[in-house]
């Protein structure tokens, strides 16, 4: 049930952004749906490994290498689907910015409702 009520937050901020942001396209809720799916299958398998491939560089830069690669699965994802579109490297990184820290508030507040 957590599993499914994430997806759900997930695919409904990121339509959402879509709307807000000029380079991030969704065509309809249902590829929003689908792209919350890839996005935690992406991020479940592709992400740990560009992670320790690239854990030198993060470490050098403290960290924030790791935009860098939320970005870059924003536009594996763009790749992977056809409804969805990122206009650019910066519009992914802004993108997954703000998927991101939406998800993270919006999520908490569900979370806290249950205690």
């Amino acid at each position: 049930m957590n599993f499914i009520m994430r997806m759900i937050v997930t695919s409904i901020v990121a339509f959402g952004l879509s709307y807000i942001l000029r380079g991030v396209h969704l065509d309809t809720f249902t590829t929003a749906i689908v792209l919350a799916f890839v996005l935690a299958i992406l991020n479940a398998i592709v992400k740990p490994i560009l992670i320790f491939i690239t854990f030198p560089i993060t470490l050098v830069t403290l960290g924030l290498f790791l935009f860098v690669i939320n970005a870059l699965i924003i536009i594996l994802a763009d790749k992977l689907l056809k409804g969805f579109a990122v206009d650019g490297f910066w519009w992914a990184l802004l993108f997954s910015l703000l998927l991101s820290i939406v998800t993270s508030v919006l999520y908490k507040e569900k979370r806290n409702e249950k205690e």
